[in-house]
């Protein structure tokens, strides 16, 4: 063990024996068919007259949308939010807040939506900060206004993440991290969710099962509940992900699927992610490449990399989704579900002049502050990187 790595595991350390000593808030959460219709009720609840719905275009569109906002008194509203929402959007949307005069925030939608929205209420509560200077952990301090998460989609946790991920100008992804930006309430309306093609909802699935195994995995930050949380949601997830996408219609997959996202965020919320998620935003930041399906193909590589080390932690798993094999039989389920879901092996947009760049990023999202179970160089970096690339 080098000296560097001992020093991480002993910030590490020091973290997770601090995170003992913090308040962890959990949304509200409303669950069931047509729940978005309560917005405007749980909005009233938490005093406010007039929020900013920050919601993707489809989500306009759809009378559900429609019946809910007739129930609200006066609202602004934003609906441009692109992928990997940029600064500027953020500030755009903070902007709008303060010109209308609004009092709280709903957003609805997949990650972006809530993302942006999220780190616009930030900006809004720390006007005299950026969105680089509360990049990192604990750095908003202030509580954000009112917050409602409405999720379109069954895989990012944004409902219930202390996370907002927002695109700089060098396309380089990075978190705000602070347990005020954890939203007041989460909706998980399924009905939102049934119009998802099949390949997004597979990507967004395993979004959902890689914030669960990662948080599983690692050190120092994990609880007994964030444990119980993540063994429930991967094994919902390795149950009704493939019926999702076989029939979109299908209310009990669909909602299903949204608790064990809700589930997946509360554990790495507090338990943390990973390596995984440390070279998927690379690729979301240079290539375009949707978060689940970075997501996606890195898990089983890099578990499989892992070997030994998450053996015990992948059995117990394995257990608990019901999959024969013990560890090498659950990353071999992942691969086998990736495979009947249509996710590629890898990718033939990485350049090979990119790859000191995406090692450079995603060595330092990673440490020292992600526990993860081994504790990749630049050089361990490059080599995942070498085996997802294709020609």
């Amino acid at each position: 063990m080098t000296a560097k790595t001992v020093l991480y595991r002993a910030q590490q350390a020091a973290v997770g024996l601090g995170g003992h000593f913090l308040r962890w808030p959990k949304p509200v959460c409303v669950t069931g068919p047509g729940s978005l219709a309560r917005l405007p009720d749980l909005l009233r609840e938490a005093g406010a007259k007039k929020p900013l719905i920050v919601a993707s275009r489809r989500q306009c569109a759809d009378p559900a949308f429609a019946a809910m906002a007739a129930g609200l008194a006066d609202y602004a509203l934003f609906s441009d939010v692109p992928a990997d929402p940029p600064v500027m959007t953020v500030e755009a949307i903070a902007a709008l807040y303060r010109r209308e005069g609004c009092d709280s925030f709903a957003a609805i939608g997949g990650g972006s939506p809530m993302d942006a929205a999220k780190a616009a209420a930030a900006r809004i509560a720390r006007p005299d900060k950026t969105l680089a200077q509360m990049g990192g952990l604990m750095k908003v301090g202030r509580a954000i206004p009112p917050f409602v998460a409405v999720p379109t989609t069954a895989g990012t946790g944004s409902e219930t993440t202390m996370a907002a991920v927002v695109t700089g100008p060098d396309h380089r992804k990075y978190a705000l991290g602070d347990l005020h930006l954890i939203p007041r309430y989460a909706i998980l309306d399924p009905t939102l969710t049934v119009s998802l093609p099949p390949d997004i909802t597979a990507q967004t699935g395993m979004d959902a099962l890689t914030h669960a195994v990662e948080a599983y995995c690692s050190r120092f930050y994990n609880t007994n509940q964030t444990r119980r949380l993540a063994e429930t949601a991967v094994a919902d997830i390795f149950r009704w992900l493939p019926a999702a996408c076989e029939n979109g219609e299908d209310l009990t997959a669909r909602e299903k699927l949204l608790i064990a996202s809700f589930r997946a965020g509360c554990a790495f919320t507090r338990a943390g992610v990973g390596n995984v998620h440390a070279i998927a935003h690379t690729l979301g930041g240079l290539y375009g490449v949707g978060h689940g399906l970075a997501n996606a193909v890195l898990l089983p590589v890099i578990l499989r990399d892992y070997g030994s080390t998450v053996a015990p932690q992948l059995g117990r798993l394995a257990e608990a989704a019901g999959i024969a094999g013990g560890a090498d039989g659950f990353v071999d389920a992942i691969f086998a579900m990736n495979e009947k879901l249509g996710i590629p092996r890898g990718f033939s947009c990485i350049r090979t002049e990119d790859i000191p760049r995406m090692t450079a990023w995603a060595d330092a999202e990673a440490n020292p502050g992600y526990p993860v179970p081994v504790i990749y160089d630049r050089e361990h970096f490059a080599e995942i990187i070498h085996r997802i690339r294709l020609e």
